[in-house]
């Protein structure tokens, strides 16, 4: 019998419990290379994880809470790779937030995967 990613999602939460989360780009704030970029949602990593960028898992945080509830699966064609960035906690709107800020520009897409 499939679980249907019962034991992905588990996973994630094993991960997010275990690593602290570092918020290096807190709302408000403008990307470092982007200054018209200004996050609307916290944004950062799970410390001690390693990504395709060699960087840590990135996370978005929101509001509601501690509870994983999405994943966004991106694609960048300008630097031609793809990564996962967690949703920890966001309401209905943070996500919608999310989705249009991987999906704003020709460069990169994403789709997001809800639990």
């Amino acid at each position: 019998m499939h679980r249907f990613g019962t034991d992905f999602w588990s996973a994630l939460d094993t991960l997010a419990d275990t690593c602290e989360i570092i918020i290096e780009r807190p709302k408000g704030t403008a990307h470092p290379k982007y200054p018209n970029f200004i996050y609307k949602v916290d944004y950062g990593y799970l410390k001690d994880t390693s990504s395709m960028d060699g960087a840590g898992i990135d996370v978005w945080v929101g509001t509601n809470g501690k509870k994983i509830d999405a994943i966004m699966c991106v694609l960048d064609l300008i630097k031609k790779d793809s990564e996962i960035k967690i949703l920890i906690g966001c309401t209905e709107e943070e996500k919608a937030i999310i989705y249009e800020t991987h999906n704003e520009t020709p460069y990169m897409k994403g789709i997001m995967i809800r639990r």
